[in-house]
């Protein structure tokens, strides 16, 4: 029987290319939908690339009891349209995920009404969207809006570490190792690194953390729980 008075586990949602449920990394799948470029969902969420299972590996190592759902926007390649990644937010929200975790997104300014009204939409039920605020000196949305914790790369930083710091204008973001979960025999500069993996880092390292807080803590309170740099 279950105990209503336990907390509720933490719900992720992985935007990204979906994942492989039979890799050694992958414990377990919460479930997942396909979204397509114009916005329309479908039922096929397996990985045929590899990073968005690497990234939901990432995750889940920081987070073994969160459920974590597959959303697959890339197929051939990793590039899609705001449409999709809108609806993938959207869909994370009628589902009321906790955390959102968003790789990159765009930096086209023109796009930042849409993201912004999803993102929104989200934290208006209780949900958060993790995402890339700046990259290469570009700044990306939705991770740059005030409603998203933006994420920024450490490479100093170990794996398991992060902190909270400012970007110029006052705007506060994580910081993360570009790292994901190690492959044996494999030097780390040689697997798949990146921006999108600080962003795992963070949403692995943030999901453990609202374990702890219980409830569904806002994103000035996380930023107020995590290290500061």
């Amino acid at each position: 029987m279950t105990d209503p008075t336990a907390p509720e586990a933490v719900s992720v949602a992985v935007i990204d290319s979906g994942v492989n449920p039979d890799h050694p990394h992958i414990a377990s799948v919460a479930g997942g939908a396909r979204i397509g470029l114009d916005g329309s969902a479908g039922d096929d969420w397996v990985d045929r690339l590899g990073h968005g299972t690497a990234v939901f590996a990432a995750i889940q190592e920081k987070a073994p009891a969160a459920r974590i759902y597959a959303l697959r926007v890339f197929d051939g390649r990793l590039s899609t349209s705001v449409r999709a990644l809108v609806a993938a937010i959207e869909w994370a929200a009628e589902q009321r995920i906790h955390l959102v975790n968003l790789s990159l997104g765009t930096s086209a300014a023109g796009h930042r009404e849409m993201l912004e009204t999803a993102a929104e939409g989200l934290g208006d039920r209780g949900g958060i969207v993790v995402a890339a605020a700046e990259s290469d000196g570009v700044l990306w949305l939705p991770g740059s809006l005030p409603t998203a914790l933006g994420v920024i790369v450490d490479t100093e930083l170990d794996r398991g570490d992060v902190y909270v710091t400012r970007v110029p204008g006052g705007h506060r973001v994580v910081a993360a190792s570009p790292f994901p979960r190690p492959i044996p025999g494999v030097p780390p500069e040689r697997n798949l690194n990146g921006v999108s993996f600080a962003v795992a880092n963070v949403t692995g390292t943030v999901a453990a953390l609202v374990e702890t807080l219980g409830d569904r803590p806002g994103r000035e309170e996380i930023l107020a729980a995590l290290p500061q740099g």
